[in-house]
């Protein structure tokens, strides 16, 4: 089994279900607070592989959600800067095994990456289940 570096924000529902997840497979996580990383661009790029700039980003964070960072219209050095400037723009987990990285959470992918002992289909484990209202973890 694999050693996950995990980075995540503390607290955070779905980081904890995707990590006992990746444990019931047998892997060992290393959890890592994703919002403390000193993070540099050229470093948070390698995470996002060939995913659209859109898809690099945390839709429950409060900038995007409210309309004042708007993922479709930025590039990749303007995506990374506010990423840089505010962790809680990045979209979570970020995954490392070995030299493989990974942004979020789809349980197809990382099963064919590292392997799942279970998958959960009909769940969404990557969005945010906590409305605007209820921030009890910062909802962010």
């Amino acid at each position: 089994m694999a050693t996950v570096t995990f980075y995540e924000k503390p607290g955070c529902i779905n980081n904890t279900r995707q990590k006992k997840l990746l444990a019931a497979a047998g892997h060992e996580v290393v959890a890592l607070n994703l919002l403390t990383e000193a993070w540099q661009p050229d470093r948070l790029r390698t995470f996002f592989g060939k995913l659209a700039v859109r898809n690099w980003f945390n839709y429950s964070a409060p900038a995007v959600k409210q309309g004042e960072i708007e993922p479709d219209n930025l590039t990749e050095q303007e995506a990374l800067a506010l990423m840089v400037k505010n962790p809680l723009l990045i979209r979570r987990p970020l995954m490392q095994v070995g030299d493989r990285v990974m942004a979020g959470f789809d349980q197809y992918a990382v099963d064919n990456w590292i392997g799942l002992k279970e998958i959960q289909p009909h769940q969404d484990i990557e969005s945010c289940p906590r409305p605007l209202a209820q921030a009890s973890c910062g909802h962010e």
